[in-house]
């Protein structure tokens, strides 16, 4: 089973126009498809390839880097260790998991510049600092960042590729999908929050009648690869990791869904999170999300260190994270959320999906809160915060995330009261059907996708009608 991926177009652009002068990095959590994608890409796009995976390569691959001023000898050693005749400016060599040797990340430098052959690069937890601290970082290396497969591209895995082009039209021409393809592409979404967008999450449950127990068993490999990787993080830190970890479902259960230090360690301070919070991040086994004090005057210059919310990289991860495999066994878990019955732990899951979204689409995320001493506790409490980052012409998006059918808009409309002049569209992400007025558009969560796409035009400058702003 075949998966697209959007990464591969951007792979086509490099090889037409940088690779003979840039090598390609792509980063990514592991297990996300990276060794995968660059494959495909070799074999349908050069006359011949060599992938080394550096955690199986033989002794005299990785001896043969101490030979660069040999040239010659060094493309013989890796043509005739992988029987494969390499054609000058026709073949790519891969350099996967190369993370585990780091001196053939530094040594991009000489082989670009050598000239005759392009150059892949894949690594989990890549820029990790005991990863790089004694290597020469290469400029000649460009980097991709591989996120699992978002919803449209579930869609098209699925045979739905119909109702996903069905559903980006509609959201251009700004009106609502019909009932039965609404229900259609919601219960498609709730599959998606289940299964997730790791490939293999994917592929196991297509490939078995739609099995959420067989997509289950994978991710659940994937979470103990996770914790391996964990366990060899620097040993100043890497219990903290783990703890931060295994927490996430509790943390983003409870109202407020921030990382809550004293349920880890007593007398705990931010200070010495900083690492594991970083490791978590940097790995894209999460994200990260921000408090932004003043949304007034910009949202990354008054980021607030001391607050923090950390969702899963991937939301059938934290599925399978946050349940024990005894309460999915018997399927009933599975039902209750199809349902949309999960009371307790839907929003999380929700809210997990919408973030994830946010950061493939290359955005931080960030949130605010704002404390009413009056009444001791926040009167404000905004899911995300967006923005176009024009320094001149500053506007601010709030994005709400509702998984009941049925809520209140209180928060929002205080915030657009606190800060009108800055606040541009609202958005509400619910599972009700497309609606817009003047100040809000309120959005099922399958269309989030195609807003991000929109707002990311806008501040890119693209040409042609912004989505989702017209109204």
């Amino acid at each position: 089973m075949q998966i697209e991926r959007k990464l591969y177009q951007e792979l086509l652009a490099w090889k037409k126009e940088t690779a003979g002068r840039k090598a390609m990095l792509i980063e990514g959590a592991r297990r996300v498809g990276k060794s995968t994608l660059a494959e495909a890409f070799a074999r349908e796009q050069y006359k011949s390839y060599i992938l080394i995976d550096f955690n199986v390569a033989p002794k005299n691959v990785r001896d043969s880097f101490d030979r660069l001023n040999e040239p010659d000898v060094f493309f013989q050693t890796l043509s005739l260790a992988y029987n494969t005749r390499l054609y000058p400016r026709e073949s790519l060599i891969i350099f996967d998991e190369i993370q585990a040797f780091p001196k053939a990340r530094q040594a991009i430098k000489y082989l670009v510049a050598d000239g005759r052959y392009d150059f892949l690069e894949t690594g989990s937890l890549i820029s990790i600092k005991e990863n790089v601290e004694h290597i020469t970082i290469p400029s000649e290396e460009r980097r991709l960042k591989m996120y699992p497969v978002d919803f449209p591209g579930f869609l098209a895995a699925m045979g739905e590729q119909v109702l996903r082009d069905h559903i980006r039209e509609c959201f251009l021409a700004g009106v609502a999908l019909a009932q039965p393809a609404h229900a259609r592409a919601m219960r498609l979404f709730r599959e998606y929050m289940l299964v997730g967008g790791m490939p293999q999450s994917i592929v196991a449950y297509a490939e078995n009648g739609r099995d959420f127990y067989a997509s289950d068993v994978e991710k659940r490999d994937i979470l103990n690869l996770y914790r391996d990787d964990i366990r060899k993080a620097s040993r100043r830190y890497n219990s903290r990791v783990s703890a931060l970890f295994e927490n996430i479902p509790g943390y983003l259960s409870t109202h407020e869904k921030k990382v809550v230090l004293r349920r880890i360690e007593e007398g705990a301070r931010y200070a010495q999170y900083d690492d594991p919070l970083f490791w978590l991040d940097d790995s894209m086994i999460c994200n990260l999300c921000y408090r932004c004090n003043d949304p007034n005057v910009g949202i990354a210059l008054n980021r607030s260190d001391t607050a923090v919310k950390c969702y899963m990289g991937d939301t059938g991860l934290l599925v399978s994270l946050a349940f024990s495999e005894n309460e999915v066994s018997d399927g009933r878990l599975w039902q209750t959320i199809m349902d949309g019955k999960l009371s307790l732990n839907e929003g999380m899951i929700y809210e997990n999906a919408i973030s994830q979204m946010i950061t493939a689409a290359g955005r931080k995320l960030y949130f605010y809160t704002r404390y009413n001493a009056e009444k001791h506790r926040n009167d404000i409490e905004i899911d995300f915060l967006l923005s176009n980052e024009s320094k001149t012409r500053f506007r601010v998006y709030p994005v709400e995330v509702k998984s009941a059918r049925n809520y209140t808009a209180t928060s929002f409309n205080a915030f657009r009261a606190a800060f009108s002049r800055r606040v541009g569209q609202s958005v509400i992400v619910h599972p009700k059907a497309y609606s817009t007025d003047a100040d809000t558009v309120r959005l099922p969560p399958y269309m989030f996708p195609f807003f991000l796409a929109g707002k990311k035009e806008e501040r890119d400058g693209a040409p042609g009608e912004k989505p989702g702003n017209r109204h």
